[in-house]
């Protein structure tokens, strides 16, 4: 509990910093004020993590940030221009996505004395001083790269004034279905992993059809906020750019960085990877 405590703590600062952040800069450009209100609390929660030597102190913020980012958007005068409607239903969306993904970060999470995999890598490859490191790449970066996918909600939530149509029908089905894809994935891995063996290697359910079914159903969905933003407002299209950040990082970094995890300590993985796409779905075989 004391890791929670500290944890919120941190958070509740980081928030803090960034609602007078977002004080002091006014709601005159919107968008300006979030990225700014996102950097300052990304360097709130980053001092937390020098602070106690964890860097995995940032975890939780990929879903923390976008529920409030999110309903500042809605909640700005340029707000009142957009489709209610459409304003609910993707309100809706991102925190059911936010609430259950950092759900799942804290019932997994051991505690302080416990720092991510990949950030005791960095740690050990001494290519620039690890404080460096540590604050470009594991916060700043991807601050940055949710900042960017969060482009649309601003179109959906603030600006687009185009009523429901039927690209928000698919945006909808495409963000709920990435939830569902997502937390069953999630929820299949959980379940393996509490009677797994060291090396046993996970292949039931979203798991045979796929090597990382929970990375396919957070790019998708990215893509369905895009979706609703092109909806409430076709010539933010260019926000695109967003999702395909997120897309280029899982497929560039994140699951060569695992894949590369699970050949080095999981005996079958080879064997797995002939038979088992890494995304697209396919029928299991043996």
């Amino acid at each position: 509990m004391r890791s929670f405590a500290t944890v919120g703590a941190a958070y509740a600062a980081a928030l803090g910093a960034a609602i007078a952040t977002g004080a002091l800069l006014g709601s005159d450009s919107p968008v300006l004020t979030v990225l700014a209100a996102d950097l300052v609390a990304t360097l709130v929660i980053f001092g937390a993590s020098l602070w106690l030597a964890n860097s995995s102190m940032y975890d939780a913020y990929w879903s923390a940030a976008p529920p409030v980012i999110a309903l500042y958007w809605a909640s700005a005068p340029s707000g009142s221009h957009a489709d209610p409607a459409r304003q609910a239903l993707v309100l809706a969306l991102v925190f059911a996505w936010g609430i259950r993904l950092t759900w799942n970060w804290a019932r997994g999470w051991p505690g302080l004395h416990h720092e991510d995999w990949r950030y005791r890598q960095l740690r050990e490859n001494e290519i620039a001083p690890y404080w460096l490191v540590s604050l470009t790449g594991i916060h700043y970066f991807p601050t940055l790269q949710v900042f960017l996918a969060c482009l649309p909600l601003y179109a959906a939530l603030a600006i687009g004034a185009a009523p429901l149509g039927p690209l928000d029908a698919v945006a909808a089905l495409v963000t709920a279905g990435a939830i569902v894809l997502e937390t069953t994935a999630d929820e299949q891995l959980r379940r393996f992993s509490l009677s797994a063996t060291e090396g046993q290697i996970c292949e039931r359910g979203l798991w045979a059809w796929m090597r990382h079914p929970n990375y396919l159903g957070e790019i998708l969905f990215w893509w369905g906020l895009w979706l609703f933003g092109v909806a409430a407002a076709p010539g933010w299209y260019w926000s695109a750019v967003g999702p395909l950040a997120i897309t280029a990082m899982f497929l560039w970094v994140s699951i060569p960085m695992l894949e590369r995890r699970n050949l080095a300590r999981r005996p079958g993985y080879a064997e797995v990877m002939k038979r088992v796409p890494v995304l697209l779905p396919r029928r299991p075989r043996r």
